[in-house]
């Protein structure tokens, strides 16, 4: 008989196991768990592995958390084994075995038993590549056991290249139609839950009025992050910023009980540390000798030092619940790092009544909404709320929204929303798409990046090639289209592009011609209003009326006819080399 837990399990907590329990009873498909930082996922993993009765495995990426999983298990006065190099420990002979994912994919020959189950703890740093070491160890545990478990925990389940980790959410909508590292979301509680109920310290984010740094002028990998070189030279000019930000947060401190400053490059880091009281000061990077980092990180947490200066190594597995100050000083399109970032000023401490956040780099992010999990488009974008025509489903993209809060623009491609599933079957997305390629060959729409048509397989154009074809002839014209204005005569309504140099392109659609007409609102009509609100109209009249909300193509291909130019072909929605109207 297992030992009873010797802790009560928080509700949240029990749900979260629950979840687990009822998802693997149905599926082998690998799932996700969302829980905040400071949320107790360690109390989530040790229920589950007491509860298993075969082998099981949790891997994590630091020996911290390896640590701090494995003596969470044992306060349940049970035995588990530890692997991991860093430990100086190597036991595999357990039912339960806590392991950091490098010494296990170095020792790949020793995990050849049957596992049930595998708990990947941050499980956001699981990439898609099929190489990485997780991968690895998922792929030969599955060579012993075809229905073996995946379960990932994390507090931030993307990826900035990647977008989300996971494909389903349980409360039916859809992240990915690519594949991911994981299926579903089975369980998920947003971080305003945590500290409305008093499970977390309340952060006060402050934008520092004092001084920032902009990092905006700099360039961003596809990572959205920045070269180390580029923001050296940056804050090399800013040195009278570096110290204006530090006397600020020395004056702040005054009331305040532990300090974490993020830096953003190693010198960066260094900078600040010299402005800093040296006795109360440590500086960690990832330089830091192991047993030097061990110890200035234990005199912090037994406040021997106040101020704990680092540089991206302190924000996974590290718990100094007395930090009441947060000082960031480095910039991230990342919102999942910003969430670390600030989670470790999050947990509960004596007498700790907030935590105040100061953000020096200008990220402005939603702490309390991830965003899309997608990187965003644009720095004036905001999350925005879109209605699928098609089955009603209430999307949440990137977009931009008229002072009465109206959404003027967004990004969707397709619905999110999971459609219910028909018996035995498994429940579908929604295929309306709001952005869309449409195939010449059989007028199914695709995805706007599709290269073969999902409906009848055939090779559809690269807007690329149309493009790059048009350009080479000398009867043909391509515009960048700026916008377009309406005109009528008669029953027929006149359009005309207007490329960004002041070029025009004209053709007109009889309405009274029911083809035509036909052509209108499948090219138009069906993007009107972003997608959100597809029309088919019946007079010229109408169109003009509402030629506010009428979508413009991005290019415009015409071919010289003897004394005009015919619009052959109309780019919507178009992402490639080129550079539409108004993009710098």
């Amino acid at each position: 008989m297992k030992n009873k837990a010797p802790f009560t399990l928080r509700p949240y907590q029990q749900e979260a196991v629950d979840a687990t329990l009822n998802h693997f009873r149905k599926s082998d498909e690998s799932a996700v768990i969302v829980l905040p930082t400071g949320a107790g996922k360690s109390l989530v993993i040790a229920e589950l592995a007491r509860l298993a009765r075969r082998k099981i495995l949790v891997l994590t990426h630091v020996k911290e958390l390896v640590e701090q999983n494995h003596s969470k298990y044992e306060s349940y006065g049970l035995a588990g084994g530890i692997f991991s190099a860093g430990l100086k420990r190597k036991e595999s002979q357990h039912q339960v075995t806590f392991a950091s994912v490098q010494s296990v994919a170095a020792n790949l020959d020793q995990f050849r038993d049957e596992y049930s189950l595998v708990i990947i703890d941050e499980c956001h740093r699981v990439s898609g590549e099929d190489t990485s070491q997780y991968q690895q160890i998922i792929e030969l545990l599955k060579q012993q056991n075809d229905s073996l478990k995946v379960l990932g925990l994390t507090a931030t389940p993307y990826r900035l290249a990647m977008g989300w980790i996971y494909r389903y959410h349980y409360r039916g909508f859809v992240r990915s139609e690519e594949d991911k590292p994981f299926q579903h979301c089975i369980y998920e509680l947003p971080l305003s839950y945590m500290i409305n109920r008093g499970y977390l310290t309340r952060p006060e984010l402050v934008n520092a009025a004092v001084a920032q740094y902009d990092f905006s002028s700099l360039a961003q990998n596809r990572f959205g992050e920045y070269a180390e070189k580029d923001v050296n030279q940056l804050l090399s000019k800013h040195k009278r910023v570096t110290r204006a930000i530090i006397d600020q947060v020395v004056e702040l401190a005054a009331e305040r009980q532990g300090v974490m400053v993020f830096a953003a490059t190693v010198e960066h880091a260094r900078e600040i540390t010299g402005y800093l009281p040296e006795n109360q000061t440590a500086l960690v990077t990832g330089a830091t000798d192991q047993k030097d980092r061990d110890l200035l990180i234990q005199r912090f947490k037994q406040r021997q030092l106040k101020y704990l200066v680092n540089v991206s190594v302190l924000t996974t597995g590290f718990d100094a619940p007395h930090v009441d100050l947060i000082a960031i000083l480095r910039p991230t399109q990342s919102v999942s790092l910003y969430q670390q970032m600030v989670g470790r000023g999050l947990r509960l401490d004596d007498g700790k009544k907030d935590c105040l956040v100061m953000d020096y780099a200008g990220n402005h992010m939603n702490l309390h909404h991830p965003e899309v999990g997608e990187p965003k488009p644009n720095p004036d974008n905001e999350p925005v709320q879109v209605f699928c025509p098609g089955c009603g489903f209430a999307n949440i993209f990137w977009g931009k929204t008229d002072s009465d809060g109206r959404v003027i623009e967004h990004y969707g491609r397709r619905c999110q929303g999971l459609l219910e599933p028909v018996e035995g079957a498994r429940a579908q997305q929604c295929d309306y798409r709001f952005r869309f390629k449409e195939c010449p060959h059989c007028g199914g729409e695709n995805d706007i990046a599709a290269r073969n048509c999902g409906h009848c397989h055939k090779a559809i154009i690269d807007p690329d090639d149309q493009l790059r074809d048009a350009l080479k002839l000398k009867d043909a014209m391509v515009i960048r289209c700026a916008g377009i204005t309406l005109g009528l005569g008669g029953s027929k309504l006149k359009m005309t592009y207007h490329g960004e140099d002041g070029e025009e392109l004209g053709e007109s659609f009889d309405f009274s011609k029911p083809a035509q007409r036909h052509v209108f609102n499948k090219l138009f009509g069906r993007r009107f209003a972003n997608g959100q609100a597809p029309k088919t109209f019946g007079k010229a009249e109408e169109v003009l009326e509402l030629q506010a909300l009428l979508p413009a193509p991005d290019f415009v291909i015409a071919r010289k006819q003897k004394h005009y130019w015919r619009v052959q072909e109309r780019i919507f929605d178009y992402r490639g080399q080129y550079r539409k109207a108004n993009e710098v």
